[in-house]
């Protein structure tokens, strides 16, 4: 299957997750588009200032990777900067926040994986 960029539905989710500001969601792959065990893959954009907010993730795991841009990523209570090429894993019963602390737009594919 191919999917064109102009055929991805994007979203817009104000303080997603009591995070800050404005959050625009790509979906690459829909979970009804894929026979995985996948709710999200996405990319991500987050303006300078903006974040997702501190949240627990329960029977499934989510993946950052970063494209572009300068994260602050709190992995369970612990704060790591993330740049171009750098990953987070936040499995299940963890919890993780993102926020942009570049002067560029934060650049990010968000992948959701199941449990079940």
């Amino acid at each position: 299957m191919i999917k064109r960029s102009s055929d991805m539905i994007t979203e817009i989710k104000e303080q997603m997750r009591g995070g800050k500001g404005s959050v625009n969601i790509t979906h690459i792959f829909k979970q009804n588009e894929i026979n995985g065990k996948s709710r999200m893959i996405a990319r991500i954009t987050l303006k300078p200032g903006c974040s997702i907010g501190f949240h627990e993730h329960v029977n499934e795991e989510e993946i950052y990777y970063i494209v572009k841009g300068k994260a602050l990523v709190d992995d369970n209570g612990e704060k790591h900067e993330l740049n171009q090429g750098d990953a987070s894993l936040t499995l299940g019963g963890e919890s993780h926040s993102i926020e942009n602390i570049g002067e560029e737009d934060l650049e990010f594919v968000a992948v959701i994986l199941l449990y079940q």
